[in-house]
């Protein structure tokens, strides 16, 4: 495996289910590699193994695979700090304040009141949210909770970010200033991020490359760089040619995946 890499993935093959027979075959055979600092997508149809792949890289996939991975160098283990992990939920505790909800990976990670209050109050002022640190999630918006979400994986300042849809279940004006926000915090720093989405659109806006999967099993069918330049603004790219290029290419492999759909 390559010391140089944030994320090596070698012969990957992931397999559901009792025995050989019975069992489902997830990811087949999938091999990339992650340089720090890049920020890779993830696409494909549903079912083909792109959240079973994050899970795996934190340590969190209870079934045993083939092939090898390693982040930073290492193995994938629970609770690798080295890791910061987004859902596509919010999933914020209704009991806690934004402020409380941001500062709760720091709690884990046992770093000290004083300091992770205070870094939970800038990031949630990076992310628009500075003057609702006292409210609870049912006083926010599900576009504010995403942005209290955001702040609390950043907050961490894990080398490796792993989102899986973050936005997804936005409406498009959101979704929109989510990924302007998303890039601002990523540029920033430049940690490398695996970003799982079913938005080609998304996908093109923020990615350095993006490999494209097929149907389950999942397979990786295309691993393709997106050259525009940065710094990007989301909706300047939509009149942007070069885009929509991309996006075309990207539709093509998808609909190349998804024809040997298993129903």
């Amino acid at each position: 495996m390559d010391a140089a890499c944030a994320i090596e993935v070698r012969d990957l093959s992931v397999r559901f289910g009792g025995g050989a027979a019975a069992s489902v075959l997830a990811v087949d055979n999938a091999s990339f590699t992650i340089v720090p600092g890049e920020f890779v997508s993830l696409v494909g149809p549903s079912g083909c193994g792109k959240t079973t792949i994050l899970n795996l890289l934190t340590g969190l996939l209870a079934e045993t695979p083939e092939g090898e991975a390693r982040v930073l160098g290492k193995a994938p283990r629970p609770g690798n700090p080295d890791i910061a992990y987004m859902l596509a939920r919010d999933s914020l505790m209704p009991w806690r304040t934004a402020l409380g909800n941001a500062v709760y990976g720091l709690e884990v990670r046992n770093v000290a009141k004083a300091e992770r209050k205070a870094r939970a109050r800038a990031l949630l002022a990076r992310v628009g949210l500075g003057t609702f640190s006292d409210k609870y999630p049912k006083a926010l918006s599900h576009g504010m909770r995403q942005r209290c979400a955001l702040a609390r994986t950043f907050v961490l300042d894990s080398p490796v970010f792993l989102m899986d849809e973050p936005f997804g279940a936005l409406d498009a004006q959101t979704k929109l200033q989510l990924e302007d926000v998303l890039m601002d915090l990523w540029s920033a720093d430049r940690k490398t991020v695996v970003f799982v989405t079913h938005d080609l659109a998304e996908a093109v806006a923020l990615s350095d490359r993006v490999i494209v999967m097929s149907a389950r099993p999942g397979r990786i069918l295309a691993d393709v760089p997106i050259d525009l330049p940065r710094p990007r603004s989301i909706r300047a790219l939509q009149n942007d040619p070069r885009f929509h290029t991309l996006y075309g290419r990207l539709w093509g492999l998808l609909e190349q995946g998804m024809a040997g759909h298993v129903h």
